[in-house]
């Protein structure tokens, strides 16, 4: 809401020296945002003049300019620039003449812009200032000629200064007003807060002395809701007054239109800015219609199916069953609450019109806003709430203007429907703010803080019974009336006091997996990239199954990009996504991995619900279950992507790609931290390159089995380049709550041995299509509890080697955690691990 201080003043004594800061920082106190400052950015020597003369000088390029004499200054004076009274001043527009009073920006001023002005040579003259438009002042977007006092209605002597003269020293605060307080989107409201914050007079604009117009006076009006929403009638009041005999060329106010541009709205004409200006000043939402234009009497109802309207946008809108219309005896005449139709607007040929305000139903109002796409400054204010108390104040004030400003007559034949105004009695108990807020207010400032907001106190020995004011629909029960006071008597009063924990057992198990797990690979070097839980279809299916098949995946009824409406069933397309906007931004060696849910729908089941519980109701066990069941299996997955170079280039060392066993050694770093043992195996992925393929799994000491939790491989040339990544691209996903499942005990650090290590090395001779993993294990399983690690450091296929055979060579180390080992003992361990070997796959030790 932008609220311009020359207005302010009118309804509470803000000082005169107040900066606008100071205002903002009043406001703030009673809880609006502080937005920014808006100022006519203009400055300098602007003064009115009038045109003494001027020749016409048509030029080469076809354009005729004038060549104007403007007086600045009274006779035998001085401009406010300090130049003679009389300045020559080219100008190109015509719609002016000699003897009419202008607006001339003198050199040293400045336009919005900025526009500086100075005295330059054109057109063969020296042009010493310029006659400003409309749109050059900043007072709208009118561009199509010189803006003439006599136009607005405004005379003023000459030299006189023209940004006083038209309200374009005026400056404007804007704040933020939350949902709840729509009261304050007029002039009317903020005065009210200001004067709460500060203390200053508030005059409230809205108590005049008007003539109520009596129902079913002379204009028809009927309001025939069939169909209410929420059981509340679309229309609970409805004013309607008319003013003949208005002319709609007549100039609006100059200090009308600078205030209604420094709250955001543009002139549209004296008639359209009357309206307008009504509603910023009390909050009632206005709409004006052409009378002889109507056809009979006005009724309020819901559309029919099909029915059509054009609005005052100039766009055909098929209507819902649920839209509320304001209709005459053609049909729909406009859409209560939101936008007025083409038919019956306001225009140049306007001479009598017929004022509305209106009280209407909130909820209806922000559906049909937000069903037809159609936010307006009326639906703004309604669906906020309106106070049903000003309608016949609002609309007499409209006539009043359009009497005084557009030269028409009150007609006394208006319409109206009222209803009984809504009050709201809430019981306050005596204690009940103090327990809430934890401040000690005495009885006198609670009762103090409601009557200053305008709420009625009935004193009781148990508290008090508090009537809301009628602007004030938010005001709903005892915890809001606990708000206002905490409000009213300052924030500041609340002490920040840190809640105490309660006592409890800390992290769950899982918990402390999925964090030790997260900080193990951040200390590996690895960044954590958390990514947006959607993706299309194909990613799915490419990346989230071993085959590339298609299996279910769940599909928003709304998402959020048309082109991922998919819950994820696999992390790595986010990897994939961040990755590529990392290298599009010259970060090309990238470490990243995420930890987060996977959806996994199981086939033939029907995922989602169209039952939503009702609000503020604890739902019991079988709407739980219920809702639990409609939501498919969520599993939390850890995963990691490695592209560019691993060790970047130094001096004396070139750099070293990333590759497979880099990614290997993330998911030891996972086992590690998780507190289980994972094997690899060859498999196959259809986003991975064949042979670069591996399946991770976990043995499981209850089945003597291996457990399937993940995968790690390089993509596919093909996969990495439709990502836009450059290079080899490697990858690794595991289902982190199975690997955390399958741990048995939380992982310990090992006890080290105060005693020497012995080393062998072992070289044995297997089929070349034994996989190395498999004879590692049988390496380990036979050199028993004296083999403290093993790892394979060579495989070679060559001279020397049987084709079809291959050598793999493994350092193998050896400790006792009470004695020194004896070379003996060793050599005793490791062949009894190549016999295994020899026994399981042939495997023969390498002369």
């Amino acid at each position: 809401m932008r609220v311009p201080l020359s207005w302010l003043r009118e309804y509470v004594d803000v000082p005169v020296g107040a900066s606008p800061e100071e205002v903002l920082e009043a406001l703030v106190r009673v809880g609006f945002e502080e937005e920014e400052v808006f100022r006519f950015d203009l400055h300098g020597p602007i003064v009115v003049g009038e045109v003494l003369e001027f020749v016409e000088e048509p030029q080469a390029n076809g354009k005729t300019i004038r060549w104007c004499q403007v007086r600045v200054a009274p006779d035998g004076g001085h401009a406010a620039d300090a130049g003679p009274a009389v300045h020559g001043i080219v100008c190109g527009a015509r719609n002016f003449f000699a003897g009419d009073k202008v607006v001339v920006t003198l050199p040293g001023s400045v336009l919005p812009g900025p526009f500086p002005i100075a005295a330059r040579k054109t057109y063969g003259h020296v042009s010493d200032g310029m006659i400003a438009s409309a749109k050059e002042l900043g007072l709208g977007d009118e561009h199509s000629g010189i803006l003439r006092l006599v136009e607005l209605g405004v005379d003023a002597p000459v030299g006189t200064d023209a940004i006083a003269l038209l309200g374009l020293d005026d400056v404007a605060v804007d704040i933020n007003v939350t949902p709840d307080r729509g009261y304050a989107l007029s002039m009317r409201g903020v005065a009210r807060e200001y004067s709460h914050a500060t203390g200053a007079a508030f005059r409230d604009p809205a108590i005049r002395a008007v003539d109520e117009v009596a129902p079913g006076s002379g204009f028809p009006i009927a309001v025939d809701d069939r169909s209410p929403i929420r059981g509340r009638v679309g229309a609970s009041e409805f004013v309607a007054r008319i003013v003949r005999d208005v002319d709609p060329t007549r100039p609006t106010p100059p200090w009308m239109i600078a205030r209604l541009t420094l709250a955001g709205i543009r002139s549209l004409g004296i008639l359209i800015d009357i309206t307008n200006y009504v509603m910023l000043e009390l909050g009632q939402p206005i709409h004006g219609y052409d009378l002889d234009r109507l056809t009979g009497g006005i009724t309020v109802r819901r559309a029919t199916a099909g029915e059509k309207l054009e609005t005052l946008d100039g766009k055909v809108r098929t209507l819902d069953v649920q839209d509320l219309l304001i209709t005459d005896e053609s049909g729909p005449i406009g859409l209560a609450g939101v936008m007025g139709g083409g038919t019956t607007e306001m225009g140049p040929a306007t001479r009598s019109v017929l004022i509305e305000a209106a009280t209407f139903d909130p909820v209806s109002i922000a559906r049909t806003a937000r069903r037809h796409k159609l936010p307006s400054e009326a639906s703004r204010r309604f669906e906020r709430g309106v106070d049903p108390a000003i309608p016949y104040v609002a609309a007499r004030r409209v006539a009043d203007l359009m009497v005084e400003y557009a030269g028409g007559t009150h007609d006394d034949r208006g319409g109206a429907l009222y209803a009984e105004l809504p009050r709201t009695r809430i019981a306050l108990p005596a204690g009940f703010v103090e327990g809430v807020i934890g401040v000690a207010y005495t009885p006198e400032q609670i009762a103090g803080a409601l009557r200053l907001i305008g709420c009625d106190l009935d004193e009781r020995p148990e508290g008090w019974i508090v009537t809301t004011p009628t602007w004030r629909p938010d005001l709903t029960d005892k915890w809001t009336l606990a708000e206002e006071v905490a409000r009213i008597e300052g924030y500041d009063r609340i002490p920040s006091v840190l809640p105490l924990p309660p006592s409890g057992r800390g992290l769950t198990p899982a918990q402390q997996g999925r964090r030790r797990v997260s900080n193990a690979l951040a200390a590996a070097g690895y960044v954590e990239t958390p990514s947006f839980a959607f993706t299309s279809e194909e990613q799915n299916d490419l990346h989230g199954s071993a085959s590339g098949g298609h299996l279910p995946s769940i599909k928003l009824a709304n998402p959020l990009d048309g082109q991922m409406p998919f819950l994820r069933r696999t992390l790595i397309p986010g990897l994939l996504e961040i990755a590529h906007r990392n290298v599009s931004r010259g970060f090309t060696d990238l470490a990243l991995f995420e930890v987060g849910v996977v959806f996994l729908p199981e086939p033939g089941i029907r995922y989602g619900t169209s039952f939503v519980p009702p609000l503020a109701v604890r739902p019991d066990a079988a709407t739980l279950t219920a809702l639990d069941a409609s939501i498919p299996p969520q599993r939390r997955h850890v995963a990691v992507l490695l592209s560019g170079n691993v060790v970047a280039k130094q001096p004396g060392a070139a750099a070293i790609a990333s590759g497979l066993a880099d990614a290997l050694d993330a998911v030891r770093t996972i086992a590690a931290a998780a507190g289980v043992t994972i094997e690899v195996e060859q498999g196959e992925r259809a986003a991975l390159h064949p042979g670069r393929t591996g399946v991770l799994a976990v043995p499981s000491a209850a089945s003597g089995t291996s457990v399937e939790v993940g995968y790690v491989g390089e993509l596919l040339p093909a996969v990495a380049e439709a990502s836009d990544l450059p290079g080899r691209v490697i990858v690794a996903e595991l289902d982190l709550d199975l690997v955390l499942s399958l741990s048995r005990t939380q992982p310990v650090a090992p006890s080290l041995s105060g005693f020497p290590a012995a080393t062998q090395d072992v070289s044995l001779v297997v089929g070349s299509d034994v996989p190395a993993a498999e004879v590692r294990a049988a390496l380990v399983e036979g050199a028993g509890d004296l083999l403290e690690s093993l790892r394979i450091v060579d495989d070679y296929r060559g001279a020397g080697v049987a084709d079809g055979a291959k050598s793999l060579t493994f350092a193998l180390r050896f400790r006792a955690p009470d004695r020194t080992l004896t070379a003996g003992e060793a050599t005793e361990a490791k062949l009894a691990g190549v016999a295994v070997a020899a026994t399981r796959f042939g495997a023969t030790l390498r002369e």
